[in-house]
């Protein structure tokens, strides 16, 4: 007999929340929130829970009047609170998992802040954790001691580009050596989608001080299509130093394609740079950084369908491997 299950959206998923309700052919759990004037908060389901299989659903982005540490405490208050109300088994579903960058000590006395993110979201009651594209798989993996799944991207955007890519040769290119294996990995996906062969190339890329610098390309572009991989686009400045690179070295169209698009500071700048010819990103987080004229330039390709797929697998018992970042 299968645990029935609830599928709850929090403020910050009020889109993609009834997006993955509607894959699933599910009604969205409803729920209230509420502040208030102290600046409190609190969040509570308007149905019962107890003995059933609960997905949560939250974005861990920063938006305008609202920061990552305000949607990341209201996730754990909304976790501890289905926990405590009996729920069978609770799944923080995490389509941008916030803190991932900082998965180790860089400098003296660092926080590693991804395992305390971790430890923060075991304690509130989540029995499984579901992500797309973090940082650091690794150190993701090791962070939490909970069931924990990293849904793979590649071949999403791997369907989508078979179609542009032309008669030419390709090169998938990471913007810096840190990137390599996960342009590996998706330049192995590319090759078995388009039963085509692609080329690979990486970016010299140094930090201090906060300033990024180094312009080495390593590998061959030359006439070819390219496509740029990263987990996530801020400011976007690595991607347009590593597009110019590419165009200098002979390329001819340049694809930026990242699953997070946070577009921060300094983005719209860098998304109207005419080096990157194409802007491709998952709608994880919403283009509300960017100005209409500047998020025309942005295509999005919506991650709802694995993030559905993955949790009915999950509320079936069923195995979810082809949705990882396995190669093979």
């Amino acid at each position: 007999m299968e645990t029935p299950m609830q599928l709850f959206a929090l403020s910050a998923a009020e889109d993609f929340g009834p997006a993955i309700a509607g894959h699933l052919g599910l009604a969205l759990s409803p729920l209230e929130e509420r502040g208030f004037e102290d600046g409190e908060h609190k969040a509570r389901p308007l149905v019962s829970v107890r003995g059933e299989d609960v997905y949560v659903v939250e974005r861990l982005n920063g938006a305008s009047g609202e920061s990552v540490n305000d949607r990341l405490i209201r996730l754990l208050f909304f976790l501890a609170t289905v926990k405590d109300d009996g729920a069978a088994r609770v799944t923080a579903v995490i389509p941008y998992l916030a803190y991932a960058r900082k998965d180790r000590q860089t400098k003296a006395r660092d926080p590693v802040a991804t395992r305390t993110l971790a430890r923060l979201i075991e304690a509130a009651g989540a029995d499984a954790v579901v992500t797309l594209d973090v940082h650091n798989l690794a150190a993701f993996q090791n962070a939490f001691r909970c069931p924990n799944w990293h849904l793979d991207t590649s071949r999403l955007f791997s369907r989508h580009l078979s179609a542009d890519l032309g008669a030419g040769p390709v090169s998938v290119v990471s913007p810096d050596a840190g990137g390599v294996k996960r342009a590996q990995l998706f330049r192995e996906m590319l090759e078995r989608v388009t039963g085509r062969s692609a080329g690979a190339a990486f970016m010299e890329k140094r930090r201090s001080g906060g300033k990024v610098s180094g312009s080495l390309l390593v590998g061959d572009a030359k006439g070819a299509t390219a496509i740029i991989v990263d987990d996530m686009i801020a400011s976007g400045c690595t991607m347009v130093r590593a597009a110019r690179a590419l165009k200098a070295g002979g390329a001819g169209t340049v694809i930026a394609v990242a699953a997070h698009g946070l577009f921060t500071e300094g983005a719209e700048a860098a998304v109207a740079d005419p080096s990157v010819d194409r802007w491709l990103v998952t709608d994880t987080v919403p283009l509300n950084g960017l100005s209409p004229d500047a998020a025309r330039r942005v295509h999005i390709v919506s991650a709802v369908p694995l993030f559905a797929e993955a949790i009915g697998r999950l509320s079936s018992n069923g195995s979810l491997v082809e949705l990882l970042d396995f190669p093979g």
